[in-house]
C-alpha cells in the first residue's frame, strides 16, 4: 500500500507540475501558454508572405503540441482574436453576438510582420527537443513588450488559477517606458467591447474590477445598449433581459437585437415605465453590471508567480535591455564579421595575393601561400585569419576580382565601422536605445483600433437587495402552519422581495431566521413574523412576559435584535426554556401593562406598569423580575411614552412589603380576547 502511495504522489505532482508549466499558465517572458508559442512559432516556420490554411496550420503545430487539434484550434482563433500577431481572412466569429468561428478548413491566417519584430530572433532564442525529438521549439520568444498584459489570458491548473484582463497596447508600452526612465505609471485594464469600468478596487492586477454596459437613456420610452461589459455577449444579454422580465422585476414591452459591427440593442419599455425608472434595475438584474475578480499569476524562474500588473512592467522593462544588449552583441558580431572580411577581400585583390597560388598544385600549398601573403597586412586585419576565411577567398570568382571596385569597397567598410561606432554607442546608452525600440514599437500600433475604448469612471455596484420591489405577498395560515409567497390562504403578514430574510418567533421562545421561500412549515404557534434587515430591527423592541415554571415568578425582558442571523439556526429568546414559558409578546415602543393577582385584596389586586421603566438590553440578557406573586391576567394596551411621577408610586409604598415588588413588573398568564395592536400574543 505504502508503494502504491509513492506512486500516487510522484505521480499525481509531476501532473500538477507539467499542467500549471507546460499548460494553462502563460510564461512572464513572452506571456504565452506553450500552445500559443508552438502557433506562433509554426506560423513563423510556415511564412511566406501569404495565407494559411488553418487546418494545415493545426496539422504542423501537432509535431509540438502534443494535445489534439481541437485544442489547437480554439487557441489560434483565440489568438488571431486579439489582432495582435496573427493577420485573419474568413469568418473568425464574433465576441459581440457569440457566433464561433468557421471550420478550420474554411479560414486561413498568416502572421503579421509585427509578431517577428516583437517576439523572433532565433539567434538569442534557446530552443529544445520537441516531445517527439525530431523538432526544435523555442523554451520562451524573447518578447520585447509584456504581451501577457496586452492580450489578457485566463487558465485553469491544478489548485491554482490565472485570469489577467487585456490593456491597451499602447498605455502597456508607455508605463513600460516610464519604468525604463524610473518614473512612476499606472495601468488599468481596456477590453476591445469598451464599456464603462470602475478600478476602484484593481488593486493592480489583484484585485476585481467592476464594468458596465454602456447605455443610450436619451429616449424616455426607449434603451439602447451601446456597449457590453467585458464577457458578455448580446445573446447572453437578452437571455438575461428577457430572464428578469419573466420575474417582474422588468417592465419590457420588447427587446430588439441589432448587433453587427458594432452592439445595438433596443429595449421598449412597458406602459407606464420610464428609463430613469429602469435604469437601476438593468444594472441589478441583468448582465449590463458585472464584477470580476483578477488573479495574475505567471510562471516567472520556472515557477508559479502571483505577481501585480506594476511588476509585470518592471520586469520585462529589466527584461528589454537584456533582449536589447543581447541582440546589440549580435549585431556587433555580425559587423565585425562582415568587416573583417571585407578587408581580406580588399587586401586580397588589391595586393595581389591570389596570384601567389597560381603555381601550388596542392591545397596545403594554396593555404600557405594565401596565409603567408597576409602577414605584412596583419596590422590592418580585424581578427586573425582562419581556414573558413581562406576558403571564402579561394572562392571568389575570377570575374568579381576583375571588376573589384577598390572605392566601392572603402566606402562599404566605412559604413560597416559607422555601423558599429553606433552599435557600441547603443551598448552605453542602453536604455535611451530600449526607449526608441518601444517607441518604433509604438508606432506600429498608433492606430485608432488600438486606442482605448473602455471608460474609467467610479460608479457604485448597484445592489439587487436595494432595487428589488417588495411586492410579494408573505402569507402565513395559521390552520396549516404553512408560510411562503407562493401560499394561497391565510393572512398577509408582510411585503417581501425575494432577496428578504424572515424572522419567526414561536411561541416557546425560540426565534430563527430564514430567505424568503415559496412555501416552508413552521408550524401553528408562531408569535411574530416579519422582515430581519437591519432597517426593519434597528427600531424595534421586543417586549417578552415569561414565568417561571416551578416558582410562578413573573419577569419582564426588552430586548432588540441584530441582522447578524445564521440562516436556519434556532435561538432561544427565554433565558432558561426548560423552565421558563412565554406568557406574552409585544412590539409596542412603549405600553401601559395592568397585571391582576389572585387572591389579592380589592385594593393590592392590580398593579400598572409601563414598559418604558425598563432598559432595552439584547436578545441573550436576563428578564427583570416583575412580581413573586401567582398572576391571575396582564392587559397590555397603547401609551405614550410618560414619566412615572413620585405620586403614582406611594400606594404600592404603602402595601406590605411581597406586594410592592408586585408593582415592579406586571404580567399576564392568559391572552385577553381583544389584543391591542402590537400585542403579538
Amino acid at each position: 500500500m505504502a508503494y502504491a502511495k509513492d506512486i500516487f504522489r510522484q505521480n499525481f505532482l509531476e501532473y500538477a507540475s507539467y499542467v500549471i508549466k507546460d499548460r494553462a499558465i502563460p510564461d512572464i517572458e513572452d506571456g504565452l501558454k506553450p500552445v500559443q508559442r508552438r502557433i506562433l512559432h509554426t506560423l513563423i516556420e510556415m511564412d511566406d508572405g501569404r495565407f494559411h490554411k488553418v487546418a494545415n496550420v493545426v496539422g504542423s503545430t501537432m509535431h509540438y503540441h502534443p494535445h489534439g487539434d481541437a485544442s489547437i484550434y480554439t487557441a489560434l482563433v483565440n489568438l488571431a482574436n486579439c489582432d495582435l500577431f496573427i493577420e485573419k481572412q474568413g469568418n473568425y466569429g464574433n465576441f459581440m453576438t457569440g457566433d464561433e468561428a468557421a471550420a478550420a478548413r474554411y479560414i486561413e491566417c498568416r502572421l503579421l510582420p509585427f509578431a517577428k519584430k516583437v517576439l523572433y530572433n532565433p539567434e538569442i532564442t534557446e530552443y529544445v527537443e520537441s516531445y517527439d525529438g525530431r523538432s526544435k521549439e523555442p523554451v520562451t520568444f524573447p518578447a520585447k513588450i509584456p504581451v501577457v498584459l496586452i492580450q489578457g489570458t485566463e487558465g485553469i491548473a491544478v489548485g491554482m488559477s490565472t485570469k489577467i484582463l487585456p490593456h491597451n497596447a499602447l498605455e502597456v508600452i508607455d508605463a513600460q517606458i516610464a519604468a525604463l526612465r524610473g518614473e512612476d505609471f499606472a495601468l488599468y485594464p481596456d477590453f476591445p467591447g469598451g464599456g464603462i469600468m470602475d478600478v476602484t478596487d484593481y488593486r493592480d492586477g489583484l484585485g476585481s474590477v467592476a464594468v458596465r454596459a454602456k447605455l443610450d437613456v436619451s429616449n424616455p420610452k426607449k434603451i439602447i445598449i451601446e456597449e457590453l461589459p467585458f464577457g458578455v455577449d448580446s445573446e447572453k444579454m437578452i437571455q438575461s433581459i428577457d430572464a428578469a422580465a419573466k420575474k417582474g422585476r422588468l417592465k419590457v414591452a420588447t427587446v430588439n437585437d441589432f448587433t453587427a459591427e458594432s452592439v445595438n440593442i433596443e429595449l421598449y419599455l412597458s406602459k407606464g415605465t420610464y428609463t430613469k425608472d429602469l435604469v437601476d434595475a438593468l444594472y441589478a438584474y441583468t448582465l449590463c453590471e458585472q464584477k470580476i475578480s483578477v488573479n495574475s499569476l505567471v510562471i516567472k524562474d520556472n515557477l508559479p508567480h502571483l505577481i501585480t500588473v506594476s511588476d509585470i512592467v518592471r520586469y520585462h522593462a529589466d527584461h528589454l535591455l537584456k533582449v536589447s544588449r543581447a541582440e546589440l552583441e549580435v549585431e556587433l558580431g555580425h559587423l565585425t564579421d562582415k568587416l573583417h572580411i571585407r578587408t581580406l577581400e580588399r587586401i586580397f585583390i588589391e595586393e595581389r595575393i591570389y596570384k601567389r597560388i597560381e603555381q601550388k598544385r596542392t591545397a596545403e600549398a594554396v593555404n600557405e601561400a594565401v596565409l603567408s601573403g597576409f602577414r605584412p597586412f596583419e596590422d590592418q586585419l580585424v581578427r586573425q585569419i582562419t581556414a573558413e576565411d581562406v576558403e571564402h577567398l579561394l572562392k571568389i570568382p575570377i570575374r568579381r576580382i576583375s571588376l573589384f571596385d577598390l572605392e566601392k569597397n572603402r566606402e562599404e567598410i566605412e559604413q560597416i565601422n559607422a555601423d558599429i561606432k553606433t552599435c557600441n554607442n547603443n551598448l552605453r546608452h542602453l536604455t535611451d536605445y530600449a526607449i526608441s525600440t518601444l517607441e518604433d514599437i509604438k508606432k506600429d500600433l498608433d492606430t485608432p483600433e488600438h486606442r482605448r475604448k473602455t471608460v474609467v469612471r467610479n460608479f457604485d455596484m448597484v445592489d439587487v437587495k436595494e432595487v428589488a420591489r417588495r411586492d410579494l405577498d408573505l402569507r402565513y395560515d395559521e390552520t396549516t402552519g404553512y408560510l411562503g409567497t407562493a401560499v394561497k390562504t391565510g393572512d398577509v403578514v408582510q411585503k417581501v422581495s425575494e432577496f428578504d430574510k424572515i424572522l419567526v418567533i414561536n411561541k416557546n421562545g425560540t426565534y430563527y431566521c430564514n430567505p424568503v421561500q415559496d412555501k416552508v412549515f413552521v408550524g401553528k404557534d408562531v408569535a411574530f413574523i416579519g422582515l430581519a434587515d437591519k432597517s426593519s430591527l434597528e427600531d424595534l423592541v421586543f417586549t417578552v412576559i415569561y414565568q417561571e415554571k416551578d416558582t410562578k415568578k413573573v419577569f419582564i425582558k426588552r430586548a432588540k435584535f441584530n441582522s447578524g442571523f445564521i440562516m436556519n439556526k434556532a435561538y432561544e429568546l427565554l433565558p432558561d426554556p426548560q423552565n421558563n414559558v412565554m406568557k406574552k409578546l409585544s412590539t409596542l415602543p412603549n405600553a401601559e401593562m395592568t397585571i391582576t393577582f389572585k387572591g389579592a385584596s380589592s385594593r393590592y389586586k392590580e398593579s400598572t406598569v409601563m414598559f418604558s421603566d425598563y432598559l432595552i438590553k439584547g436578545a441573550k440578557a436576563g428578564g427583570v423580575l416583575l412580581t413573586k406573586r401567582e398572576v391571575a391576567s396582564i392587559r397590555i394596551k397603547s401609551a405614550k411614552l410618560v414619566e412615572k411621577k413620585e405620586e403614582s408610586s406611594k400606594p404600592a409604598a404603602e402595601a406590605p412589603a411581597e406586594e410592592r415588588q408586585a408593582e415592579e413588573v406586571p404580567v399576564e398568564q392568559k391572552a385577553e380576547p381583544d389584543n391591542p395592536q402590537g400585542e403579538l400574543f
